[in-house]
């Protein structure tokens, strides 16, 4: 009985932030919204929007990831979810915020907003009460496969949110063209690094001090821009190039455009490069894994021009039953010539990818704990090389192996899942191995 009450308490709350958010809109017309879905790179993507709009308007945008059917109404109106979700009193200060939102003059000029899903239908729910002005669906790759089952249906579910916008942008480079099929808005446009795209961005120069340099391409200007982008590996540049294609969209020139992709840098735990000790470079991308942005993130090692490359690779959840697969298939794009050593943590990866590497000829340690990793890491890593950590983060949390080669504990704020909640809680995981 109590799981039912909460469960309609729940439903009524949900019910009457979307009518907020209808009526938020309703009444300030004047104000854009932005949405961003896809498999892999949302939170990137929406980061390096946020920038690049910054340079002339006012831009709302939760730092977190608030992008669940309950949390997304909040953020979208710029109230902060509540510290005691099942406390009415708490509840009706949110509802007063909400109309406190509505009535006063809008203080944003666009609005910023990550969707997320875990099971088929909750992109498409979004569209019931959201009419977004732009939506960018930054790829279409495994994910929850132990709802989602097969690709075909991410690919549906992904996509919802360009059909349910007045304009979409999509990733030319991590959607397959076959899922076309599945969008019935026309007015559709793409972005990424490949000739076909729109949008795109061409390479010209590249190095981990100073990052990528080059022309951007768009489509509605005759010449293209010379562009500055501080990213490491291909796929980091597509999210600079969605937001591009996002503020040319919105009006904003070229000299504002390319001020704005000089600004946009790495979050913590993507692709974001750190000072290892003996000069080694740290690549830290363990916020979460998944296998396209696992091959991404080594194709990137192996650009980089050092004397010893070191992957260490977390199991990939929420897979289901193409785990074994898609780890096989990371295992596989281990190439031995590349990297000193293939350092996997996890069951997942130990079961699947680590026998991969070995057959690649690749030299591999497995490892049960991340704090056991960054030790082995530690002892085997010489001066000038670069490693990267990718994993996932329920019983991975590779950040904590960061922390073991990091040149200064300074640059320990700069990881992923640091508060003391969240510390209390890998604590309590790590202390199951000692």
């Amino acid at each position: 009985m109590t799981n039912k009450l909460s469960d309609q308490f729940k439903t009524h709350i949900q019910k009457k932030m979307e009518r907020f958010v209808v009526q938020y809109f309703k009444a300030h017309p004047e104000v854009k919204l932005v949405v961003v879905a896809g498999s892999v790179g949302k939170t990137s993507t929406k980061l390096a929007i946020a920038t690049v709009l910054s340079q002339r308007l006012r831009v709302r945008m939760h730092e977190g990831n608030h992008n669940a059917s309950l949390s997304a109404p909040l953020a979208i109106l710029g109230i902060d979810y509540p510290g005691n979700i099942k406390s009415l009193g708490a509840w009706l200060s949110v509802f007063r915020a909400a109309k406190a939102r509505i009535t006063q003059p809008a203080d944003v000029d666009v609005i910023i907003q990550e969707l997320g899903t875990d099971r088929i239908g909750e992109i498409p729910y979004f569209g019931t009460y959201l009419r977004p002005d732009i939506g960018i669906i930054t790829a279409v790759s495994p994910e929850h496969m132990e709802f989602f089952r097969t690709i075909e249906a991410v690919a549906q579910e992904e996509l919802a949110a360009a059909n349910f916008s007045v304009r979409a942008l999509i990733n030319r480079d991590d959607i397959d063209g076959s899922y076309a099929k599945y969008l019935t808005n026309a007015n559709v446009n793409t972005y990424g690094t490949s000739g076909a795209a729109e949008y795109r961005f061409i390479d010209e120069d590249f190095s981990l001090e100073t990052g990528h340099r080059g022309k951007l391409v768009v489509s509605e200007w005759q010449d293209p821009v010379d562009t500055h982008i501080k990213a490491l590996g291909e796929h980091s540049l597509r999210p600079a190039i969605a937001a591009a294609a996002v503020a040319v969209k919105l009006g904003l020139n070229a000299t504002e455009i390319a001020a704005g992709l000089a600004k946009v840098h790495a979050a913590p735990g993507r692709m974001n490069v750190l000072r290892g000790i003996n000069g080694a470079i740290v690549i830290d991308d363990t916020y979460n894994s998944s296998p396209l942005a696992g091959a991404c993130a080594l194709r990137a090692l192996y650009t980089l021009s050092v004397p010893q490359r070191i992957a260490v690779l977390g199991s990939m959840n929420e897979l289901g039953d193409s785990s074994a697969v898609e780890h096989q298939a990371l295992g596989m794009l281990c190439d031995p010539s590349q990297l000193a050593w293939v350092v996997t943590v996890g069951d997942e990866a130990e079961k699947y990818l680590a026998p991969a590497a070995r057959a690649q000829g690749c030299q591999v340690k497995i490892c049960k704990t991340a704090l056991e990793a960054g030790g082995f890491v530690h002892g085997v890593l010489e001066p000038g090389a670069a490693v990267l950590f990718k994993g996932s983060q329920g019983g991975i949390f590779l950040e904590e192996a960061v922390k073991v080669v990091l040149h200064s504990t300074d640059d320990e704020q700069h990881l992923v899942r640091q508060s003391s909640a969240w510390l209390e809680q890998k604590n309590a995981f790590f202390s199951k191995f000692s």
